[in-house]
Formats: structure tokens, C-alpha cells, sequence
């Protein structure tokens, strides 16, 4: 592969990898649901009522995995028309993937290592993802794509969260020998989410090739809007 080919990939890489860890955990969940091992105060709520935690971990992955391969300018520039198929795949997993979470925060009995204050927390998370693939959704239809682009790079970001709360748990684990509790399990994993968003939104800014094609086809796609709403009157 050519240096640019590979340079292309840094990004979609990363991102695979970041999502592998809380998939393969997600795939360890599934399985312990489907053998039905014995029941534990840490998974007894999904034990009584698994279909919510089982759609969250399957959207959860497929919209992160699938939405990795979007950050491939080849894939998403010249192969408009895959990018449109896996983007209506992608969409309706993170809608359900955000949808279910905020389920959970709200019904599920919550472990003892939680504090009160991460509920609050994964409920305006989740809602924000849910807006942000709704306005991510409706900008593509209105062929406004840089607007697009950026709410759906921020829906992403919120999604693979799990991934980066690994990393700023594992300090943590690393220091003391076990997991966080409490306030600081908030704080870490409000970390997690804050980098993401932070990232995305320097990403979003980035004066890229790649950006100014979207800008470009954004301002031609507001054109054709114009043209065609002149025409009608």
C-alpha cells in the first residue's frame, strides 16, 4: 500500500481498535446470558430482563465497527454509494444502540460501584446522541452534508465512549488494583465521553481535503435546494 493508503487507514484503525475491547466484553455478556451461569448481584438485572442489554450490545457494536469504516475518505469520497448503504445501516443501529442505553440507565437497578450522579450523566449522553443522529439523519436529506458530517461524527464519538472509558479507567486499575467506584467511576467514565466529544469537535474543524470536499458538495447541494424551490413557485 502507498503512504497515502496508509494514512488514510490511521484513523478507521484506531477507532476498530478502540471499539474491540468493550465488544469483545459485550460477546462475554452474551455468552454468560446464553449458557445462563449462575446469577450475581452484578448481572442478575440482565438475567431478568435481557433483551435491553442484548440490543445494546449488538446495535452498540455494529454502529460502532461499521461507523469506523465512514472516516475512509477513499470509501466515503469515491464510493458515494456505499457510503449511503452502510450509512442506513449505521444510523438505525446507533438510534437503538442510544435508545436502549438510556433504557437501562433508567430501569435497570443499578450496581452498587455507580453513583447516584452517573445516572444524570448517561441519560444527557444518551439523549444527545439520539438528537445528533436525528439531526445527522435529517441534514443528509436535506443534501446539507457538512452539517451531516458533523453531527454525525459527534453521535460517533459519544457512541464509542466505552472504548476510551477503558483507557481512562485503567489508571485507576493500574494504581489501586481494582475498579473505580463511586464518584471517581463517574468522573472517569465522564471523561471518556468528554475526550471523545472534544476530539470530534477539533476533528470536525480540521481544514482537511477531505472537509473542504464535504463543504463544497454542501454548498452545491443548498444550491440545488434553491433551484428547485425557485422552479416550484
Amino acid at each position: 500500500m502507498s503512504n497515502a493508503s496508509t494514512k488514510q487507514w490511521r484513523v478507521p484503525s484506531g477507532l476498530i481498535v478502540l471499539t474491540l475491547v468493550p465488544a469483545a466484553a459485550g460477546a462475554a455478556r452474551l455468552q454468560q446470558l446464553a449458557t445462563g451461569r449462575a446469577i450475581t448481584p452484578e448481572n442478575a438485572r440482565f438475567v431478568a430482563e435481557p433483551l435491553p442489554v442484548v440490543a445494546h450490545i449488538i446495535s452498540a457494536t455494529v454502529f460502532c465497527l461499521f461507523g469506523a469504516f465512514q472516516f475512509v475518505p477513499k470509501l466515503r469520497n469515491a464510493g458515494r454509494k456505499w457510503h449511503r448503504i452502510t450509512g442506513r445501516l449505521v444510523a438505525p443501529f446507533g438510534l437503538l444502540a442510544a435508545l436502549s442505553g438510556l433504557w437501562m440507565s433508567i430501569f435497570y437497578k443499578h450496581p452498587a460501584m455507580d453513583h447516584p450522579s452517573l445516572v444524570p450523566i448517561r441519560l444527557v449522553v444518551g439523549a444527545a446522541m439520539v438528537i445528533s443522529l436525528v439531526l445527522g439523519i435529517s441534514t443528509a436529506r436535506r443534501r446539507s452534508f457538512g452539517s451531516h458530517r458533523a453531527w454525525m461524527i459527534r453521535s460517533y464519538a459519544i457512541g464509542i465512549g466505552a472504548g476510551t472509558q477503558v483507557l481512562t479507567s485503567l489508571p485507576w486499575v493500574v494504581l489501586y488494583g481494582t475498579s473505580a467506584t463511586g464518584v471517581a467511576r463517574t468522573v472517569l467514565l465522564a471523561a471518556g465521553w468528554v475526550i471523545n466529544l472534544a476530539v470530534a469537535e477539533w476533528f470536525i474543524r480540521w481544514p482537511s481535503p477531505a472537509a473542504h470536499g464535504v463543504q463544497h458538495n454542501d454548498r452545491r447541494g443548498q444550491q440545488t435546494n434553491h433551484l428547485a424551490a425557485r422552479s416550484s413557485e
